[in-house]
């Protein structure tokens, strides 16, 4: 039997594989990267991140056209091509994916598509289009990340049910459309439908939407989905769908009692679930849990010592950014480096309108730990830079730790939040005092000021912000 022999092999292309790979080639290895698609990319780029924030940016566009006549500037209605909106989607997603194809081939990084299958702890099979391809590896990286969830009850095999990934597609504009689930991918998906002019009514099982995120935050997103979209439905549970004629028949209840209603179209976006299955995990006695993410230790590690998992496989925040992360700590632990992921700081960004992101320790997480922490908020309806933009729902929080007023956590909502929350994780990282903060000079008027005035409200010194409990008595900062 012909074997190809490689030093590390990476299976799945997504953020965290192709990140895995370029970075082990970096480091001088011989690296095979196998994918079962021949548009590298995995889910992110595929669609996932990226082609919902093509299509998050082209749907603000209509949301700010409309919001422009309170300061006195009227559009007519805009006109929507479908055809052309999904070209420029997919325009994007060819070009990252020709970007990806060849980085590979100047990082000297050989690309196999096919499905992988385990066939021992040193032994791949990838089936391919021209046969069967027998893979040797010294180390191995699983970065094959997740799917949505479609549950049994809700799987009619009609395509008027759709999960993100059918969602993506925009065949049409639906008059009406349920969302079943109020997390960050339901309220992103249904908020573009709901620019492009679909009627969208949300049901969630829990009270609150974006389970998760501190209410303070999550408070301006549901006021103004509140106002955009025909029905937020909480502490509702869908019971069971069916088809009638073009339409599905959704039966619900709630406090209220069972209902059924008709949609021309529902999104169901009730978590994912990981790729795990027709792996061969087994038979290279790699364990899994009981939702069947991949087991792993702090250095991505699995049970079986030349093997590793990152990214959604490995569980946990199941987001690019972190997968990506992950791949240069399984990298570096192949080359011998003492790493662990303990400590490591993930964001969480939610790409609704407002944007909503948070990172190290949330105020939530505190009271639920009995943690004593000092918050200070800044409103931005003290943002000369957020009244320009006539957006003053947003906030901006720090949490502290009482004893060194060290940056525990950060948490923002408003109009780029996504951009700004990147000061906030490095202030976490670096474990900087709020009085840090307030030494950086932040150029005015923006935005990332209300990071600065956060810093400056709690030491009772902001020139935009009253702070009763510490007006008067404001200590110099120490320079």
């Amino acid at each position: 039997m012909n074997y190809l022999e490689k030093q590390v092999v990476v299976i799945g292309a997504g953020p965290g594989g192709y990140a895995a790979a370029f970075y082990a080639a970096s480091h001088g290895k011989d690296v095979l990267l196998i994918d079962k698609n021949s548009s590298l990319g995995g889910v992110c780029l595929n669609e996932g991140c990226i082609p919902s924030k093509a299509l998050i940016h082209a749907t603000e566009l209509i949301k700010e056209a409309n919001h422009a006549e309170s300061f006195g500037i009227s559009f007519g209605k805009p006109k929507i091509d479908l055809d052309k909106l999904r070209n420029w989607k997919n325009s994007i997603i060819s070009k990252l994916n020709g970007g990806i194809k060849m980085l590979a081939d100047k990082k000297n990084v050989t690309v196999l598509n096919g499905r992988a299958i385990f066939e021992d702890e040193k032994t791949i099979r990838v089936e391919t289009e021209s046969g069967q391809q027998f893979v040797k590896f010294e180390d191995c990286i699983i970065a094959v990340g997740s799917k949505p969830a479609l549950p049994a009850a809700f799987d009619l095999g009609n395509k008027r049910i759709m999960t993100s990934k059918e969602a993506l597609d925009i065949e049409e504009i639906p008059e009406t459309m349920l969302v079943v689930g109020g997390g960050y991918i339901g309220l992103e998906l249904g908020s573009v439908y709901s620019a492009l002019g679909s009627k969208i009514t949300v049901i969630e099982a829990f009270s609150n939407m974006l389970a998760g995120a501190d209410p303070d935050l999550v408070r301006p997103v549901s006021k103004l989905a509140k106002e955009r979209f025909k029905e937020i439905l909480t502490d509702t549970k869908v019971s069971k769908m069916a088809t009638k004629g073009k339409k599905i028949a959704v039966s619900y209840e709630n406090s209220n009692g069972k209902k059924e209603e008709l949609f021309d179209r529902v999104l169901v976006s009730v978590g994912r679930v990981p790729n795990s299955d027709d792996l061969g995990l087994s038979n290279a006695g790699i364990e899994v849990d009981d939702k069947k993410f991949i087991k792993v230790n702090d250095k991505l590690e699995t049970n079986i010592k030349n093997i590793y998992a990152i990214g959604d496989i490995a569980g946990g925040i199941l987001l690019a950014h972190k997968a990506s992360m992950e791949a240069k700590k399984a990298v570096e632990s192949i080359c011998g480096d003492n790493v662990s992921t303990n400590g490591v700081h993930i964001p969480a960004v939610v790409f609704t309108d407002p944007e909503v992101a948070w990172c190290g320790l949330t105020e939530t997480e505190a009271k639920e730990k009995g943690q004593k922490v000092n918050v200070s908020k800044f409103s931005w309806s003290a943002s000369g830079r957020a009244l320009s933009l006539d957006r003053t729902d947003g906030l901006t929080k720090l949490i502290l730790e009482p004893e060194t007023d060290k940056v525990l956590g950060v948490g923002i909502v408003g109009p780029g939040a996504s951009e700004l929350i990147a000061e906030g994780c490095l202030a976490v990282e670096m474990e900087a005092t709020a009085e840090d903060l307030s030494l950086v000079v932040h150029p005015h008027p923006t935005l990332s000021e209300t990071l600065l005035e956060s810093a400056e409200v709690f030491y009772g010194h902001s020139a935009h912000a009253f702070n009763p409990s510490k007006e008067g008595k404001a200590n110099p900062v120490k320079v």
